[in-house]
């Protein structure tokens, strides 16, 4: 029996800010690529949300199809509410200004700028991701609608 049959996720998606005018913004796409490449690389893949909220259907109907995390810089929760609005609820709403606090104060707005406290404020968040996207795989998790009557096209999921 494969995953898809057997209702386990096999992926999870993680949609990240495009916030790029608070240091938090930038944390978010930090931190996402450090759970992609180093912390979660099988179980975990990207969606672009502005493809996302530009209509492309194979990163809808991924979230539509998957758990998807969303990682927002502040309390407007932009990638969440987009979300929620063209692919369906999401599995978890993390808000980097929430799990950081005042902590985020001495991070800079751009990576090419970033200094220790940077560093420790992607780590910190990376973690978070991570350990979201183990209980998710813990609880395997399954979208709200049925897997075999979607198609699996997200093009920036691989």
């Amino acid at each position: 029996m494969s995953d898809s049959e057997s209702g386990a996720a096999t992926k999870i998606g993680i949609i990240s800010c495009s916030g790029e005018e608070i240091p938090e913004g930038t944390i978010s796409r930090l931190a996402t690529r450090r759970v992609l490449e180093s912390l979660r690389p099988g179980n975990t893949v990207t969606l672009c949300l502005p493809l996302f909220l530009a209509g492309n259907e194979g990163e809808r109907n991924f979230a539509r199809t998957h758990p998807t995390i969303t990682i927002d810089g502040c309390d407007k929760q932009c990638a969440r509410w987009g979300t929620e609005k063209h692919g369906g609820p999401v599995s978890r709403a993390l808000v980097v200004s929430d799990i950081l606090g005042v902590e985020v104060a001495g991070c800079s707005r751009s990576s090419r700028s970033r200094g220790p406290a940077d560093e420790e404020a992607v780590a910190v968040v990376a973690e978070r991701i991570a350990a979201d996207v183990d209980e998710l795989l813990g609880e395997g998790a399954t979208p709200e609608i049925d897997r075999a009557s979607a198609t699996d096209g997200a093009v920036c999921a691989s």
